[in-house]
């Protein structure tokens, strides 16, 4: 049993206001944008972030209309996705008036002038209770937004509440987004389904239409994953693109160089509207680069030399996935890239590297968070144990890991992209029981996670439906160069482009 949002509104709560500026304006996407299908529709709920934030300029509607439509949409939907966790009403209203105001009075915030959106429950919002999906933080309010939510709503966005997420984004095993505190998070494409994990409240309830976007935090596919099962477009940036200050898994540690923060909404044009928002260093976040990003709308497509893969040759894929990705293989073929079927050395070995470099402190780590944030009681999924090493043999896993990590950046260099899967299968239904994983070490592949241990942007579309009765959306995940995140939206709103990507449920 799911535990629908019973949390009461913000009007009970103090909130406080941030000084942190936005970063950066929107990249241009205009030859790539699919808006025009969602206009079709006839629903404001179903465009995307860029197309409302015109409608908003141009006072086509109000702040207060939409935000009290996404409020309507995620009362109808959240009683059966619990995917919204967390509401501040009185609040969003408040600020939606004042911006519609604004707005009459010939002035504007931000890109984001009155659009509304949700965000992960792991990220700390100013005066809005942020529990990170652990007991100790069931009522926790912090004083201050998170850099990415500061930054967004500097840039006029409108926070509605926060989605689902496993007990510290890590504690969902095999049901995806679950915890102790909300309960479990369901597909917004077939309600037994799994949203993946661990940003499935943002993927389940961007789908559904109740919020225009969200901000996924990426530890080992938590962006992409929920984004291919619930139909939508993310990116996890490059390692170093985006802070993670606020963030309940946050920087630093031995642990540091895998977690990324990025956007999930259903439109690639949205990625290269909100990417540049939150991204750049804030002066707390020590592992940020001031590197500027490029602007995706100026990639040459036919100029990308590509490299694909069916299977990694740990876990082997469906025949429909293996399908999908060669028909994406071939949208680039006919634009005329140079296409190679390859993918990095040693793939396996740099898994197996995580695998006892993650499990190095026997659970310590997990358990550490835990007494920081006073839980008394762990989510099932919460991984507490492993093989704690010597020094020296954590130096070494650290060796291998950072030897294997260069060799593929050398591989790398005859490339500009990677087509590969993003899952081995479509997604699964939620198991009724909650069974704990085997004892052992942290998982350390996958087709989503080798990308964090290397740190590259990746980012996954939707591309296809899955054959079986569920009929649930199969994504496509494409992997640049490092700080190439242009290349990777580029490429997400090309396959868009000939696939149609989001769909909206029968919710």
């Amino acid at each position: 049993m799911f535990k629908p949002n019973t949390t009461p509104s913000l009007s009970r709560r103090r909130f406080l206001g941030s000084s942190v500026t936005a970063a950066g304006g929107a990249l241009a996407l205009a030859q790539f944008s699919p808006a025009f299908a969602a206009l079709a529709s006839g629903d404001v709920l179903t465009l995307s972030a860029t197309a409302v934030a015109a409608k908003l300029s141009k006072s086509e509607i109000s702040a207060t209309e939409l935000v009290k439509r996404c409020y309507a949409r995620i009362d109808e939907v959240n009683p059966t996705l619990n995917a919204v966790v967390f509401t501040c009403r009185e609040r969003a209203y408040a600020e939606a008036a004042e911006l519609d105001k604004m707005l009459a009075a010939g002035k504007t915030k931000g890109p984001l002038h009155g659009v509304p959106f949700t965000i992960k429950d792991s990220f700390d919002t100013g005066g809005v209770v942020s529990t990170g999906g652990t007991l100790g933080r069931k009522q926790y309010v912090p004083g201050a937004d998170a850099t990415v939510v500061a930054r967004l709503r500097d840039a006029g966005g409108i926070l509605l509440g926060k989605s689902n997420t496993p007990e510290f984004t890590l504690g969902g095993g095999a049901r995806g987004t679950y915890n102790l505190v909300y309960g479990q998070t369901y597909n917004a494409y077939g309600q037994r389904y799994s949203p993946a994990g661990s940003s499935g409240g943002a993927g389940a309830i961007v789908a559904a239409g109740g919020a225009y976007f969200d901000i996924g935090s990426d530890y080992g596919g938590s962006i992409r994953g929920p984004s291919n099962f619930n139909g939508i477009a993310g990116i996890k940036p490059t390692y170093g693109r985006v802070p993670r200050t606020g963030h309940i898994v946050g920087y630093g540690g031995a642990y540091d160089n895998f977690q990324e923060t990025g956007p999930m909404a259903r439109y690639v044009e949205d990625l290269a509207l909100l990417l540049p928002i939150v991204a750049g260093p804030d002066a707390s976040d020590a592992a940020m680069a001031p590197v500027p990003l490029g602007d995706p709308g100026k990639v040459e497509i036919k100029k990308l030399r590509v490299a694909y893969y069916l299977s990694d040759g740990v876990t082997e894929p469906s025949a429909e996935i293996k399908a999908m990705v060669t028909q994406c293989v071939g949208y680039f073929q006919s634009a005329g890239c140079k296409v190679t079927q390859d993918m990095p050395p040693k793939m396996k070995e740099l898994s197996d590297a995580r695998r006892r470099f993650s499990s190095a402190s026997g659970g310590d780590n997990m358990r550490r968070l835990l007494k920081k944030h006073g839980s008394l009681q762990a989510s099932p999924g919460l991984r507490l144990d492993g093989d704690e090493i010597s020094s020296a043999e954590f130096t070494a896993a650290c060796e291998a890991m950072d030897a294997i990590k260069s060799e593929q950046l050398t591989w790398f260099e005859q490339y500009d992209l990677i087509v590969c899967p993003s899952s081995a299968t479509a997604p699964k239904p939620v198991p009724p029981e909650f069974t704990r994983p085997p004892n052992g070490p942290n998982p350390g592949g996958g087709y989503n996670s080798q990308y964090n241990n290397t740190g590259w942007p990746a980012g996954v579309v939707r591309a296809t439906t899955s054959k079986d009765e569920a009929g649930l959306p199969l994504g496509i995940q494409v992997v640049a160069q490092p700080w190439r995140d242009d290349v990777v939206i580029a490429a997400l709103a090309m396959i868009e482009k000939q696939t149609g990507g989001y769909r909206a449920p029968t919710l």
